[in-house]
């Protein structure tokens, strides 16, 4: 197959620590773009990706880029492209499509033009008029930014966050995605205690302890390319074997998820053992003013209330102060908050170490983060 061009898809703000843990596979031609990092490598990344990316939306294999103002222009550059070389005979190809300051505004026509530029593509290499597309699926997008399109097949299928084991959230749930990104922010090693004051449905925990393990987070799930025949099955097999391998069931983790809502605490059981962690993993309901341990240089980090519903300001105000007060009694141990609160600093009573501009879903947060010292070497 030769070399292929990959686009793992990032928040705004993570595409440098998406890049970090594409680097950390061994793949070396990597650029980071806004919202997006480009990889060049061979077939089996799109399974290497796709299993161990914790921080990345999807993956995207890049068919071809040009530039585009009409749309026969559009049409043209599009059915002159290989489609046949990845998308079967009876292979399901919907396309759908974004524009962003471009010429070709109208998405819904970019997308119609896209299809049958396609379809008259793969018409000269499979000599037939007609395909049933019953097979694989290739969902192909069409993005247009400045005039420059980038044609491309999401290898995914469903979102990477999708994991495979949060069958129930809460209200506001972190995304595992996001989770990920905020421990990989952190100073937090597998030996070392970690405690999420606001567990929710268990995110971080979990998404913490599929880390302390190294558990591929795509391990128990399925994705689009692997009905794929050009990949292989043994591409695939072999990579989920790496990943087995790869696994370290064997270390020991202390982790602690606590909220004051004994439904949240239940929540995040359900989902731990959902993920294969069973007993491992301690949830216990309460306040996060009570928090106090004799464990030592361990790592909070918590996604707290935000405050933004009317009338829960000044008591989200109030937790943060408390929050600050019980913390500082924990004076080995690192914090990192997550919020979009800008007074959060004045009300917990604390300058942050670092702060790191990070988007939750649309809401622009910050990354508090406040260092504690570091352990002893043994």
């Amino acid at each position: 197959m030769g070399t292929i061009k990959l686009i793992a898809t990032a928040s705004m703000g993570l595409e440098a620590v998406v890049a970090r843990e594409v680097k950390d596979l061994g793949y070396e031609k990597v650029q980071v773009e806004n919202g997006k990092v480009i990889i060049e490598a061979d077939e089996k990344a799109i399974c290497r990706t796709n299993l161990w990316l914790r921080t990345a939306d999807r993956v995207k294999l890049v068919v071809g880029e040009f530039k585009a103002t009409t749309f026969d222009e559009l049409f043209e550059k599009t059915k002159a492209l290989p489609w046949a070389q990845w998308i079967p005979e009876n292979g399901e190809f919907p396309v759908i499509g974004k524009s962003v300051k471009s010429t070709l505004f109208s998405v819904s026509d970019c997308q119609a033009i896209v299809k049958k530029a396609v379809v008259e593509s793969m018409k000269k290499t499979y000599k037939r008029a007609w395909f049933d597309e019953d097979g694989p699926f290739f969902r192909i997008e069409v993005a247009l930014l400045k005039d420059i399109v980038t044609l491309t097949i999401d290898t995914s299928g469903q979102g990477l966050h999708k994991r495979g084991y949060r069958y129930l959230h809460s209200e506001a749930p972190l995304k595992e995605t996001m989770a990920a990104a905020m421990l990989k922010l952190t100073n937090w090693h597998p030996d070392r205690p970690f405690w999420d004051p606001f567990c929710g449905s268990g995110t971080l925990s979990i998404e913490a302890a599929m880390i302390g393990q190294n558990i591929a987070p795509g391990f128990n799930r399925d994705f689009a390319s692997q009905d794929w025949e050009w990949i292989g099955k043994n591409n695939w097999e072999a990579a989920m074997e790496e990943a087995e391998d790869l696994a370290n069931y064997d270390q020991p983790l202390q982790i602690i998820g606590t909220d004051i809502d004994h439904k949240m605490v239940e929540l995040s059981i359900n989902n731990a053992k959902e993920a294969g962690f069973g007993d491992m993993l301690q949830f216990k309901q309460m306040h996060v003013k009570d928090i106090s341990t004799k464990l030592e240089y361990g790592c909070i980090v918590g996604n707290p209330p935000y405050g933004e519903r009317i009338g829960e300001v000044a008591e989200v105000e109030q937790m943060y102060r408390d929050m600050g007060k019980a913390f500082a009694k924990l004076d080995t141990w690192s914090v990192y908050m997550l919020t979009s609160h800008e007074g959060f600093e004045e009300f917990y009573g604390k300058k942050a170490t670092k702060k790191r501009k990070l988007y939750n879903g649309n809401i622009k947060t910050d990354f508090y983060q406040f260092f504690g010292p570091r352990p002893p070497r043994n």
